[in-house]
């Protein structure tokens, strides 16, 4: 592995999944807090509608990938503001629609680029320096956002409707959650791909939750083993010639089921 840094696709690939780790962290901490694990989902899939639009028109698929998934994150913080509406009702809608649009353009384009495949399972090995840039300028609002707004976030995240009453904007701290996630899912579906992006926001987030009972900590402790598993990940799948994304989820899945027997145990002592 250490002979592979030599070159400048595994370059960009370990600071991809450093810089990747800090948004899985800290958004999936809050998508794992507010119990929206499948909010990821809904808008990645979501977001393939803007990938099948980006090979049909011909630019570039991040630029439709991104549009499709802030524009179904605010679809589904304005529909699921109703209260007649349910959000888990919202989100199916998105995953669908999304998925269903990304399809017929796709169709219509004529093509089945390998690319495509790449956002689907992950491409790692692929990244480019303006996905860098990308994940650099997401981590550096995240944080900022995080940081000026950590205390609305904390509150909204454990109890909403006292939030409320005391002043708090729900709706809008709600809205930001909804694309800060929208724009991490883009990131992660270049590291894990679309199928997988679920996994990667929520399982380091529940693994923290084991381990701390603080926010700010859980979303440290999440991004550390993001990062971990990231890394991992991909010197596993270097040596062993494997698809990195799917690796890195394996690592992920076996840590958490690791730590649920360690759970397991430490209450059957208490």
């Amino acid at each position: 592995m250490i002979d592979a840094l030599g070159y400048t696709f595994m370059q960009h690939a370990v600071i991809a999944s450093l810089l990747g780790s800090i948004a899985c962290g800290i958004i999936g901490t809050l998508v794992t807090v507010n119990r929206m694990s499948s909010l990821a989902g809904s808008i990645a899939h979501a977001s393939f509608g803007g990938l099948g639009l980006a090979y049909l028109m011909g630019f570039d698929p991040m630029i439709g990938a991104t549009g499709f998934a802030a524009i179904s994150a605010i679809g589904i913080s304005a529909v699921s503001s109703e209260k007649r509406i349910r959000t888990d009702t919202a989100m199916a809608a998105m995953w669908a629609t999304g998925m269903a649009s990304g399809l017929i353009f796709i169709k219509i384009s004529g093509t089945y680029s390998a690319d495509l495949m790449s956002w689907l399972f992950g491409s790692l090995l692929a990244v480019s320096a303006s996905d860098i840039t990308y994940a650099a300028v997401l981590d550096i609002v995240i944080l900022l956002v995080i940081t000026g707004l950590y205390k609305e976030f904390l509150a909204v995240s454990f109890d909403q409707e006292f939030s409320m009453l005391q002043g708090v904007p729900t709706k809008f701290i709600r809205g930001i959650f909804l694309i800060l996630t929208a724009l991490t899912v883009v990131l992660l579906m270049k590291i894990t791909g679309l199928i997988m992006v679920i996994a990667m926001l929520s399982i380091p987030a529940a693994i923290a939750e084991m381990y701390t009972g603080s926010l700010w900590k859980m979303m440290i402790l999440a991004s550390i083993l993001a990062a971990v598993f990231n890394l991992t990940g991909l010197s596993l799948a270097w040596m062993l010639n494997l698809p990195p994304g799917a690796v890195i989820i394996i690592i992920a899945a076996f840590a958490y089921g690791l730590s649920l027997i360690v759970e397991r145990i430490r209450s059957g002592v208490a």
